[in-house]
């Protein structure tokens, strides 16, 4: 998912950034409220992590300006200011939810996570990419207009891959999100589930079995990060990943100090 965050504090923007990327968002910093506003404007990122104290046009102006611009955008707001008052008033300008400072990063991430489910849950009725379609309200899937037949987990797996299309899933974020499950180690069943849709996607075109084509897999092994949809017939997801994020995590040193500190407090 695309987040994009506007906080003036590089140092905690920097570190709620690093944190979000670790779980396999795209995510953009900027530090000023004017320059940030244009950027939401022009990108429509699926959520905004918003401090309110920003220079050049504050949060508050931000939430009154896009109002009606950007209706897909889900926005967190993370305040140091106390009282209800302020709260509600962000949220009658069209906040999704506040965060006080400091706060813990695993409650910020855990709020970031329930604001895209819920955006995910009123996004558009049908789903398609490439010779995919999706309709979510009868709960059925074509390719290439051919009826595919999928139990509730596997269209509910597919689900979460085409809306999470543009970027790899690993198997503990899918069976958080789609088994709504902590990952028991060692467990395989995501690959599983992988397998039998890609067998189904793939017995619809001509009958073939799904190791004889592989380039016709709709799902898509991307080494070291997960599964993904592949977003163009015939061709290697590898090849429309999107830009460098803006901030990467480098290393697995990096990965793990991360971790360690995502847990810490944030700052007041």
């Amino acid at each position: 998912m695309r987040i994009l965050i506007l906080e003036d504090d590089l140092a905690l923007g920097h570190f709620i950034a690093k944190g979000l990327t670790l779980e396999k968002h795209q995510v953009e910093l900027e530090s000023n409220g004017r320059t940030g506003l244009a950027s939401l404007l022009l990108h429509a990122p699926d959520l905004l992590v918003l401090d309110l104290g920003l220079p050049e046009m504050d949060g508050l102006e931000i939430l009154q300006r896009m109002q009606g611009q950007c209706p897909g955008t889900s926005v967190l707001v993370l305040t140091g200011r106390n009282g209800v008052e302020s709260r509600v008033h962000c949220l009658n300008l069209g906040a999704d939810d506040c965060l006080p400072k400091p706060f813990s990063f695993s409650e910020l991430t855990a709020r970031c996570r329930a604001l895209l489910r819920r955006s995910h849950q009123s996004a558009a009725s049908t789903l398609c990419v490439g010779d995919l379609e999706m309709d979510r309200i009868q709960r059925t899937v074509k390719r290439q207009g051919r009826a595919v037949e999928l139990t509730s987990k596997e269209f509910s797996l597919l689900e979460y891959l085409v809306l999470a299309r543009g970027r790899p899933c690993g198997r503990s974020e899918l069976l958080r999100e789609v088994w709504q499950s902590a990952p028991p180690s060692g467990t395989n069943v995501v690959d599983v589930y992988i397998n039998y849709l890609r067998k189904k996607l793939a017995q619809v075109i001509d009958n073939k079995p799904v190791s004889s084509e592989p380039a016709d897999r709709v799902i898509e092994t991307v080494r070291g990060e997960g599964y993904a949809i592949s977003l163009h017939p015939h061709e290697s997801f590898q090849s429309f990943l999107p830009a460098p994020l803006h901030l990467q995590a480098t290393g697995a040193n990096g990965l793990a100090k991360a971790r360690d500190r995502a847990e810490t407090s944030a700052y007041a």
